[in-house]
């Protein structure tokens, strides 16, 4: 798939004639809805995975709210996550009528802290159903601390996996396992700017065949039997129960065709992203008005963020995104924290400064392109154009801005692009 060369988006699906011969297959096989690509694409991730079981889905977002459902999320629970996260790790569980208590980011600015995590479990309310951890930029949380709290409390472990394919990390047991199969359920993303994409699209992991089942079951309508099981088994097509008020969450083969064949490059994408950061960290290693997240080979890539030091620059983190757009470099920002956005902090009474890590690092957060097709040129483009902003606009040593350096108050920011 071409691009524009002049700009460099923040984000560009990589595409070539085996998706496009993918869906043409299907589109002359006639069945175009749930059938056996969904089926193959499902066995084939849970082989790539390690997951006993893995499910399709229309969005990730619908693959949380069935995760949610299926550990018993609902009224009168809560479910423990970071607001340093997209809104559908939090709004699914509202759809089930359940609250959210959220828990401050870690340190390094990004990772649910599992300290907080504790407390959070601790805190008095409702019973807590589950901890969601979100693997931000593809970095692992810290599952072996979060296990622990969550099966004290007697709580599931709901891995928001959306930006984690393909990394793996120490899974509780002393061993190495993929972000999304740690936990009870694990849920990907594969929206259009995801690492392996389907445009849109998701994956949900699990390891208990009863929650499969349940998952499976309430994925279509709460109908005892798949859509294709209906139009090629030699039993009366008409004839299915539904057996609860279940949702429209299945998966195309169009899509599923589509995401066959990134799962195949979702490797020498990985690699790709890797040489790119590499590009970055050392360029931007030495720079005072930059910090990098720590190094770690536990990633996914799917984000590169840089925050910047506003102690050393005449320019807040909104200016910096503004200029860097003028030269050609799109941006995003991940992201908003949730206790600033209206409807969280109204419903539970929150203010900027509670989760003052996860505030901190919104103001300061710029994250960079990073997609596999991007050329030397435009990753050149990229560290001359952050680089030389951050040089034209330092500041004598201290001095520095004593204002916010982002913006809270409307719950926006220019050039943002989310998915689940």
């Amino acid at each position: 798939m071409s691009q524009n060369t002049d700009f460099i988006p923040f984000a560009f699906p990589s595409l070539d004639s085996r998706e496009e011969e993918a869906v043409l297959r299907v589109m002359r096989s006639g069945w175009l809805t749930t059938g056996t690509e969904a089926l193959e694409f499902e066995k084939e991730f849970a082989a790539y995975v390690g997951s006993p079981r893995t499910l399709a889905v229309s969005s990730a977002t619908a693959g949380l709210h069935l995760a949610y459902e299926a550990v018993g999320v609902g009224p009168g629970t809560r479910i423990v996550t970071s607001p340093y996260t997209f809104t559908a790790t939090a709004e699914a569980a509202r759809y089930l009528g359940a609250e959210v208590a959220f828990a401050d980011v870690g340190d390094d600015g990004y990772n649910i802290d599992p300290s907080a995590v504790e407390a959070a479990v601790s805190s008095p309310g409702d019973r807590i159903a589950s901890v969601v951890p979100v693997h931000i930029a593809g970095r692992p949380c810290d599952m072996t601390s979060i296990l622990a709290i969550a099966k004290e409390a007697g709580a599931a472990v709901v891995e928001d996996a959306a930006h984690a394919f393909p990394v793996s990390t120490a899974d509780g047991e002393g061993k190495r396992a993929f972000a999304g199969t740690i936990g009870d359920i694990g849920v990907y993303s594969f929206y259009a700017n995801k690492t392996i994409t389907t445009g849109e699209g998701g994956m949900v992991a699990v390891r208990d065949p009863v929650m499969a089942k349940r998952m499976s079951t309430m994925r279509l309508h709460g109908m005892d039997r798949e859509a294709w099981d209906r139009y090629t088994a030699k039993r009366a097509a008409w004839r299915y129960a539904i057996v609860d008020a279940g949702y429209k969450y299945n998966m195309t083969d169009l899509a599923a065709a589509i995401g066959r064949v990134q799962l195949r490059k979702a490797a020498d994408f990985l690699a790709k992203r890797q040489r790119i950061a590499a590009a970055y960290d050392s360029a931007f290693g030495g720079l005072d008005f930059i910090t990098l997240r720590s190094p770690s080979s536990d990633d996914a890539l799917y984000l590169y963020m840089i925050r910047i030091v506003p102690e050393r620059l005449s320019i807040g983190r909104d200016e910096y995104i503004e200029e860097l757009a003028a030269r050609g470099i799109g941006t995003s920002v991940h992201f908003i924290p949730l206790h600033v956005m209206p409807y969280w902090s109204s419903r539970y009474g929150l203010k900027p400064g509670d989760f003052p890590k996860a505030l901190s690092t919104f103001e300061r957060t710029i994250s960079l392109p990073i997609f596999p097709d991007m050329t030397d040129t435009q990753i050149e483009r990229v560290i001359e154009a952050v680089a030389g902003i951050g040089k034209e606009k330092s500041l004598p040593r201290g001095r520095g801005l004593p204002e916010s350096v982002g913006t809270v108050a409307t719950g926006t920011v220019a050039g943002s692009s989310h998915g689940r």
